[in-house]
């Protein structure tokens, strides 16, 4: 059974299609950021066993997804802060502040030391395989199947909650991609609301002048 354990653990997430679910498993690996009773999970990426874990469960559902065969990686704890990094770097992406392009005045990119193995299966058809050790792996895998999604039109779809206040990155399942919220009832409606009360108030304040 292919398991997602970083996306499945938020309400209302359901995992993004083939192997793109990898790439939204790593975002969704942080944690809530939120404090007291309201605190649901943690940063898997936090300690290096909680690390090696996550990795070990998203390596085997991107093989069980995917329907190829490949050795996962060790991961050394001096690869830390090298994975995360990687995921800030991936979330600027999916919520549209950043760019994958290869501006020589940025900052080093994870994205862009990563590489990937091409190789081929039964058909013959072309594959893209993830290689390297440690976060140099995760980099790779992320590369192959972000690579893979937009050429299935799916990689626009993956999309950070616009709630300032949820870390949490969806993949948009609307007919004409225009979900906005990972989940409607938690985040969307509080928002309209907050919006319309917003809107009322501005309404009186005109009219009183």
């Amino acid at each position: 059974m292919v398991q997602w354990i970083a996306t499945e653990r938020i309400s209302g997430l359901v995992p993004a299609p083939g192997g793109l679910a990898f790439v939204q498993d790593l975002l969704n690996s942080s944690s809530d950021g939120l404090v007291g009773p309201r605190h649901t999970h943690d940063d898997l990426l936090s300690d290096i066993t909680s690390a090696r874990n996550w990795l070990t469960s998203a390596g085997r559902a991107l093989s069980a997804s995917s329907g190829l065969d490949f050795s996962l990686p060790s991961l050394p704890e001096e690869d830390l802060p090298a994975l995360r990094e990687l995921r800030s770097e991936l979330r600027l992406l999916v919520s549209g502040q950043a760019d994958a392009g290869t501006d020589q005045s940025a900052p080093p990119s994870r994205l862009r030391s990563a590489a990937v193995t091409v190789a081929t299966t039964s058909g013959p058809s072309f594959v893209a395989l993830p290689n390297g050790y440690g976060w140099h792996w995760v980099a790779s895998a992320v590369l192959a199947e972000s690579f893979n999604a937009q050429k299935e039109g799916t990689w626009r779809r993956l999309k950070a909650c616009r709630n300032p206040a949820c870390v949490a990155v969806f993949y948009d399942r609307t007919r004409n991609n225009i979900g906005v919220w990972h989940s409607v009832r938690s985040c969307g409606n509080p928002a309209n609301l907050r919006a319309s009360r917003a809107r009322k108030r501005a309404s009186a304040e005109d009219r009183a002048i």
